[in-house]
């Protein structure tokens, strides 16, 4: 085999694992994920499991990673070449709800599930974490100010209106996951544009 092939091939792996643990970790939680059952589900030794990342940790990390890269796809990207201003907004909100409504993690979403997991624990996973949502609201207080630009006054601070919007797609996380309400995304999406003054 050839030091390209191997490095591909060892390249797979790990992102088979990847994938795995986001899987069993949005059903179980990140510390009910055992290096054991997933080896099992994987077909590997726990060694050969956590051999390419050094660490449970950094397994738990590189999921992390992972999960908010599926995220990034399903809800940012298809805003690429779309200048900010209201629509660029709307779209947002409707990719949001949309990625809460046919959720590729099978537990739900997978940064909501963490941060309720990891919020009191310090530590570098929730470092990690801390690091990915910061990011995303310091992105969407972005969004919000530019429509607010091309949007009929008075103005909720951007800040206010952003955690709003954090705030009703946790509720819907759970109204879709826990009460499995099919109205659930549709109203949020109508709740969320409401509270970006999107209605007016």
């Amino acid at each position: 085999m050839s030091p390209r092939h191997s490095a591909l091939e060892a390249q797979r792996t790990r992102s088979r694992i990847v994938r795995a643990a986001v899987d069993e970790a949005s059903r179980l939680g990140l510390e009910g994920l055992t290096v054991g059952s997933l080896a099992q589900r994987l077909g590997m030794s726990k060694a050969g499991l956590v051999g390419p990342f050094g660490s449970r940790e950094r397994l738990l990390e590189a999921a992390l990673d992972h999960a908010g890269a599926v995220f990034r796809a399903a809800v940012w990207e298809p805003l690429d070449g779309v200048p900010p201003g209201r629509d660029r907004l709307d779209r947002l909100i409707a990719s949001w709800t949309g990625y809460l409504a046919d959720c590729p993690f099978p537990g739900g979403c997978f940064v909501t599930a963490a941060s309720s997991e990891l919020d009191g624990r310090p530590g570098p996973l929730r470092d990690r974490l801390r690091a990915i949502v910061a990011s995303w609201h310091a992105a969407l207080r972005a969004e919000v100010a530019a429509a607010q630009a091309e949007l009929p006054g008075p103005h909720r601070p951007p800040a206010e209106v952003a955690t709003t919007l954090v705030g009703l797609s946790m509720a819907a996380n759970q109204e879709i996951q826990l009460l499995q309400d099919p109205s659930a995304a549709p109203r949020a999406r109508e709740a969320m544009r409401h509270a970006a003054g999107l209605d007016r």
